[in-house]
């Protein structure tokens, strides 16, 4: 048995008090005569063994009750599981998640609030000077504090549900970093929650020196369906035209869901409607088409119902629908009449034409293709902005110059990874075939001719063999690659063999021109995505911005208005939102008064799967040294209180104090000797 207060035990020296007492008996005793002395001496010393038992037992009584009583005082306990630094401060780091899926209810209410009165039920079981921090899902600078337990209390009551969602690494990477700073201390972590599958994944890194424990909240298995994420399959958005947007339907329950109504709406109008069944434990991809956008900026929304859980049923999405598309011509000084002409055919090209030697290079980012031509040798500087210029996105068709400079090409070109014509054919062939299962050429034919009438060359660029896959459009007769696409980074290069003259074939004026070219335009849209996700999209790349001294950027929802970190890069400006954006919708990027975009946010889905961590494989991920504790037991105070300083003894001690207090009561009131023996005298 240890002490917490071991200081208090030499209050015992007070023992000493009814001992001189009962040894200096004060009371005074009354006179009666008696006629006859002998009868007097005898009833004496019968009475006088009597009261010396009575008083012994008070005695006893006594010295029982004042003991257990400087016992109590002392917190006398005997030892358990982290009881080994009783009597220094404790420092305590408290985690209550309040992620979407606490809106869940079971028998105590929702999951928060049982979550937020068990907090207040662990720092209750510990001293008045020890300190806590409390932690949530949001990650606030102001939870990064130690409180006392009356402010920890009232932080815990303000704590609300966030869209937010964190692993068990990055909670435990969290509240470690606060109490290493607490030399001396002893350090212990609570982790509140429902504890669901994808918190975990891994092994979890932790400091030997804290004691980890884990409290789960259990509440029922609830089926639910969400929408995962949504796309259009067009890349260019014209006015007018039909859309098409696949959505991604995840069931997360046990059993199959039937007939989930879904809706598509934009601007608020309804474009789209179905029903949908999803087999247990799946996910289905659904394609809504809808049409009518006008240009400009579209807010979409999906919406399906699904009951109980409610907070995955929307998911937005926001594009642009443009009135035009600009496209960049880059040639040596004099422009290819093929390429003006073709893009020139319709009023949805808006064409802007520059030399090698005049391009923008800050505003290439704004052009979702670039087509260069007829230069002899690339430059080294806009070699490397085209190539930041692909792998942010864009896409680039490239036609060699009639005498282009095969070196110079192949640094440009290899930087890449696209192939680069290695030396110069002159010798007739032919396009033998097309790639008509090449996104630039699917569903472009109603029907294929056996003999089709294909592109004839009269002499051609051999190109190399490329690092990375090749989207083969057209080959030669003799297996040569004609015309090919390749990814470099997120963008595209489409590669030609010839060059934009009659000399090299006749792909200017044939009729497969034309459609390659706006294929390969409407397939090279470059745009903003379709929506981010809060606590993820920390950091936001948009076109570039150009602002003044004193002018701001402003992402505004309502009446909510932030103003993001904004930075300038090489081709594109970085807005840093960080924790600034809290609620899932549509919100509008503007300077000043102008608008620029509207950005979709949604929650983080993995929120959406109501299936929880087992005690076994939460003894795979946490140490050894952590405990458990389920949401059904009793008394948390009393669990925590002795997991820390063992099992406390000090209300035994004040019951039996009591109980030997009232033992002495007693022994005052009714405890009374025998009949009295009377002798006669001899």
């Amino acid at each position: 048995m240890h002490f917490i207060y071991p200081a208090f035990l030499f209050a015992l020296l007070t023992l000493v008090i009814p001992v001189i007492i009962h040894l200096f008996n004060f009371r005074k005793f009354q006179k009666v005569n008696f006629s006859n002395v002998q009868f007097l001496k005898e009833i004496q010393e019968q009475q006088s063994s009597r009261r010396n038992l009575k008083e012994r037992l008070i005695l006893a009584s006594r010295l029982l009750a004042l003991a257990f009583l400087v016992l109590a005082f002392a917190r006398p306990f005997i030892s358990g599981q982290n009881a080994g630094a009783a009597g220094r401060q404790n420092v305590v780091s408290i985690f209550v998640d309040n992620s979407y899926s606490m809106q869940n209810l079971n028998r105590e209410g929702s999951l928060l609030d049982d979550a937020k009165q068990k907090a207040k039920e662990i720092a209750s079981a510990y001293n008045i000077n020890d300190r806590f921090q409390l932690l949530t899902q949001d990650f606030e600078g102001k939870h990064q504090r130690l409180l006392s337990s009356d402010e920890f209390n009232d932080a815990v009551d303000q704590v609300k549900i966030s869209p937010q969602s964190r692993t068990l690494q990055q909670i435990i990477s969290r509240q470690q970093s606060l109490l290493a700073t607490q030399l001396g201390a002893v350090k212990s972590v609570y982790i509140v929650s429902d504890l669901q599958k994808n918190m975990a994944d891994k092994p979890l890194k932790t400091d030997s020196g804290i004691t980890f424990n884990l409290i789960q909240l259990k509440a029922g298995n609830l089926p639910n369906v969400a929408v995962d994420s949504v796309w259009l399959l067009s890349a260019i958005h014209r006015p007018g035209e039909s859309e098409k947007l696949v959505v991604r339907l995840h069931n997360y329950a046990d059993e199959k869901a039937e007939k989930i109504p879904l809706k598509v709406s934009i601007n608020g109008a309804q474009k789209a409607l179905g029903s949908y069944t999803i087999a247990a434990r799946s996910v289905q991809n659904d394609t809504l088409a809808f049409m009518g956008l006008a240009a400009g900026w579209q807010q979409g929304e999906v919406q399906l119902q699904d009951n109980p859980i409610t907070f995955d049923n929307k998911f937005y999405f926001s594009f642009n629908v443009a009135q035009q598309m600009p496209v960049l011509l880059i040639d040596g000084g004099i422009a290819n009449a093929y390429l003006k002409a073709v893009f020139a055919a319709d009023s949805f090209f808006k064409v802007q034409r520059e030399g090698d030697g005049n391009v923008d290079y800050a505003a290439l980012n704004t052009y979702p293709l670039i087509a260069i031509s007829d230069i002899k040798a690339v430059s080294t500087g806009l070699a490397q902005q085209l190539k930041t210029y692909v792998s942010k996105g864009g896409t680039l068709i490239v036609f060699p110059a009639v005498d282009a400079d095969l070196a110079n090409n192949r640094l440009f070109l290899q930087a890449m990874n696209v192939a680069y014509p290695e030396k110069l054919i002159t010798e007739t062939s032919k396009v033998a075939s097309i790639n008509r299962q090449s996104p630039v050429f699917k569903n472009v034919f109603e029907s294929f001719p056996q003999n089709p009438d294909l592109p004839a060359v009269k002499k051609y660029y051999q190109l190399s063999t490329a690092h990375g896959t090749a989207d083969n459009l057209m080959t030669l007769t003799a297996g040569q690659t004609f015309w090919a696409g390749y990814n470099s980074g997120k963008g595209k290069v489409y590669m030609a063999a010839v060059a934009l003259d009659e000399e090299f074939s006749n792909l200017p004026r044939h009729a497969l021109f034309v459609p390659v070219l706006f294929r390969i335009a409407l397939l090279s849209g470059h745009d903003l995505p379709l929506f981010y996700t809060l606590g993820q999209d920390e950091t936001l790349e948009v076109p570039p911005v150009q602002l003044m001294e004193k002018q701001l950027l402003k992402l505004t929802k309502g009446e909510q208005s932030t103003i993001p970190d904004v930075r300038q890069q090489e081709g594109s400006t970085l807005l840093f939102i960080a924790d600034q954006l809290h609620e899932p919708g549509i919100y509008t990027l503007k300077k000043q008064d102008s608008t620029l975009a509207r950005l979709a946010f949604n929650d983080n889905r993995s929120e959406s799967d109501m299936t929880y961590l087992t005690p076994a494989a939460l003894k795979e991920f946490m140490p050894k040294a952590s405990s458990l504790i389920t949401g059904g037991n009793a008394s948390l105070k009393g669990i925590v209180a002795e997991t820390n300083l063992g099992t406390q003894l000090w209300k035994l001690c004040i019951i039996l104090a009591l109980i030997f207090l009232a033992a002495e009561i007693a022994l005052i009131r009714y405890f009374r000797p025998g009949v009295q023996v009377v002798k006669q005298p001899v």
